[in-house]
């Protein structure tokens, strides 16, 4: 079966892509408007196909905000897991148990560049591939952070312990908040499925679980908003 073409679309999404080298370029498709206002981005691309707005939405899902600007190309080439590992990064990095929804994986993405983490790992299965609503939630995190898959997210768990990392899960029913943990600069932070959280075996493997403290009359946040929280709180420590 011929595997769909990749679209990215809204203005942050594709300027990111447009300057990230490692992003393979088939064609942008660009309104008359959005071509004026994306003049600098657009310098370095050969025959953008200038169209009206309705052609571009007919090429994406139902209720995509284009912004007048849509990008064609090839999924970003992301490294292993061991070959990242390798390469001796010193920053916190990400893991997703079956976070399913593309919006939410994005944001997630998107405060994982804000806050210097230095990669977002997710399994190949129960996980969204890289989309344009993916892209678009990202706001360019997608061209900064390597979003990594993998096969089994609990052998990806000890695959980073056995590179130094201190694995943190993020779960309501913790006994101590985040604030608390005494977490080094090499933080493997999970995050749990939507609705769900973390599921029992991931939790297990973990090396100690933490929560946030949220109100009594909201039992949970949204696991972007939670992911961004959890962020902030890991990289004030290191900052300075």
């Amino acid at each position: 079966m011929k595997p769909q073409p990749l679209y990215l679309f809204g203005k942050h999404a594709t300027q990111a892509a447009l300057s990230n080298p490692m992003r393979k370029i088939k064609r942008v498709l660009v309104t008359k408007n959005a071509q004026k206002e994306m003049e600098d981005s657009l310098k370095s691309v050969r025959n953008p196909q200038v169209i009206e707005s309705q052609k571009i939405e007919h090429l994406l899902p139902p209720g995509s905000v284009h912004q007048g600007v849509a990008v064609e190309c090839e999924p970003l080439t992301q490294p292993s897991l061991s070959d990242w590992l390798d390469q001796a990064h010193d920053k916190p990095i990400l893991l997703l148990d079956q976070v399913t929804d593309p919006h939410n994986v994005g944001a997630i993405m998107r405060s994982a560049a804000a806050f210097d983490v230095g990669a977002v790992i997710l399994t190949d299965r129960n996980a969204p591939q890289e989309s344009g609503v993916m892209a678009k939630a990202a706001s360019g995190a997608l061209e900064a952070v390597p979003l990594i898959t993998v096969t089994n997210l609990v052998q990806a768990i000890e695959t980073v312990k056995k590179s130094g990392y201190w694995v943190c899960g993020l779960d309501g029913h913790a006994k101590q908040f985040i604030a608390d943990a005494k977490l080094d600069k090499k933080t493997a932070l999970v995050l749990g499925a939507e609705g769900s959280g973390l599921r029992r075996l991931t939790g297990e493997h973990c090396d100690f679980l933490v929560k946030l403290p949220i109100h009594a009359q909201m039992e949970s946040l949204n696991v972007s908003n939670a992911a961004a929280v959890a962020l902030y709180d890991i990289y004030r420590r290191f900052q300075g």
